[in-house]
């Protein structure tokens, strides 16, 4: 057995950790990929404590991967990064595999050992073709383009920070236990911003914050949420690249220290009847030069022009994007009003059963809140599809002679496949191809589970989520 003080990995304390991410963070929004490479390169060939590289990249569905790649090997071989397309669920067909990673260098991360293990760094990749053109299923990859095109066209930078809820539950592998377990276990009877100082759901949120701040998150607040066991972690706006790329950190740290404890942190909207469910409202904005283009104090509710059509494009196009936005079974459970959560198609400053609000804001602050984001939800195609909608999209028609009538979002995932299927303004925004794809697994997903959701959460809208299914229950579907 080799005993640990023989070992000579990275492990960097967590203050160091902050400053050495937060420094990278900067860093990365005034250099250029090409002359980070050369830094980053450079670095990774010094550092005799870096054993290997972690590349990330998500699937059409948002489930994240992970790949290790020995740091010589990967050094050695930038130019031909390649893994197998027909592996990844909603990637390409077995007869077309091959597809290329490319090393995003303004996203490393430098990692805590503790949860993550000593010795490694982390990027995100982007995915792309044989041709080395993007590929049409990476979406991060296309917002990361679009957020480009947008600056470089009119100067505007997209701003995002989201609110991600989630449960703490006993026991590890909760959720693919789900049926043989008879559902899920609470570990805290807690509420809203209550919790004692060393209760589970209390030490787990400590210990998770941490390491999000390690990273260089820009921590803001966290908290016990309203339902018992439930969590938020708020951190810092950014720009919605990065933004993104936290949402998928965050759920991934979330995970580790759940399963290191013994528990299970779960991002299923709904796990629970009778109680609130989780949602990921989403906070966006837009700036230009320096300045928040969505405040003005002269205008409704403090908002810009601009940010008044952006609303009124999301709202159209509500039903359309739905499935984009609450992409499980599952999620449609939550879109309920009486549980703070939002199934009209309307914009309030007040009414939180509202699809979006307004929150309190100024000149810095002023921003919208989508509120109907699942947690589970893609969140570089929620973000792409979001950005593209309120910048692109038909704003509402309004006739002054009728009387506004209440319009609400689907309630079950059948009717907004149908809707989704059936907009052309989808299929202008997607591509076909991933429109198609999309459709298709969410279609998989839902015939396992009933149109009527009825009161009792069903084993199969756990079992078969994207976000719990592995190979072997793909293949028997």
């Amino acid at each position: 057995m080799i005993k640990d003080n023989l070992r000579d990995f990275l492990e960097i304390p967590y203050d160091k950790l902050e400053e050495m991410n937060l420094k990278a963070g900067a860093r990365a929004e005034s250099a250029s990929n090409t002359e980070l490479e050369k830094e980053y390169t450079s670095y990774l060939k010094k550092e005799k404590r870096i054993k290997a590289v972690t590349l990330l990249f998500s699937d059409i569905e948002g489930r994240l991967h992970m790949l290790d790649y020995d740091k010589k090997f990967l050094l050695d071989s930038l130019s031909n990064l390649t893994f197998d397309g027909s592996s990844i669920r909603g990637f390409t067909p077995q007869h077309e595999s091959d597809l290329r990673l490319e090393v995003d260098w303004s996203s490393i991360r430098y990692m805590p050992s503790d949860v993550f293990g000593p010795g490694k760094v982390m990027f995100f990749a982007d995915v792309m073709n044989r041709d080395r053109t993007p590929y049409i299923s990476d979406f991060r990859s296309r917002l990361k383009l679009y957020a480009a095109e947008l600056k470089k066209k009119d100067g505007l930078i997209a701003y995002a920070a989201p609110e991600i809820e989630g449960f703490v539950v006993d026991g590890v592998n909760a959720e693919q236990n789900y049926g043989e377990r008879g559902g899920m276990k609470l570990i805290s009877s807690g509420g809203y911003f209550h919790s004692l100082p060393m209760d589970p759901l209390r030490v787990f949120i400590d210990r998770s914050a941490e390491a999000q701040r390690a990273m260089g998150f820009k921590n803001e607040k966290d908290h016990p949420e309203v339902a018992p066991s439930q969590f938020e972690m708020n951190f810092s706006y950014a720009e919605v690249v990065r933004m993104t790329d936290n949402v998928q950190l965050y759920k991934l740290i979330c995970r580790q220290v759940a399963r290191n404890m013994g528990l299970t942190a779960s991002f299923l909207p709904k796990p629970f009847i009778g109680i609130n469910g989780s949602g990921m409202h989403t906070n966006f904005s837009l700036g230009k030069g320096g300045r928040n283009i969505f405040h003005d104090p002269k205008g409704e509710d403090g908002l810009s022009k601009i940010a008044w059509d952006f609303i009124s494009r999301l709202l159209n196009h509500a039903s359309e994007i739905c499935l984009i936005l609450n992409s499980s079974v599952n999620s449609y459970r939550r879109l309920d009003p009486h549980f703070e959560a939002p199934n009209q198609i309307k914009v309030s400053a007040i009414d939180r059963g509202s699809m979006i609000r307004i929150p309190v804001g100024n000149e810095r602050t002023a921003r919208i809140e989508l509120r109907s984001v699942a947690p589970d939800a893609n969140p570089y195609l929620v973000v792409y599809t979001m950005l593209k909608t309120g910048m692109e999209g038909k704003e509402t028609q309004k006739d002054e002679g009728k009387r506004d009538r209440s319009r609400f979002l689907p309630d079950n995932i059948y009717d907004a496949i149908a809707l989704t299927k059936a907009s052309k303004f989808m299929t202008d925004i997607l591509g076909e191809e991933s429109k198609e794809k999309f459709i298709k697994f969410k279609q998989i997903s839902a015939d396992r589970s009933p149109k009527a959701l009825g009161t009792i959460i069903k084993d199969s809208e756990v079992i078969y989520h994207h976000e719990i299914t592995n190979q072997l229950l793909w293949s028997n579907f």
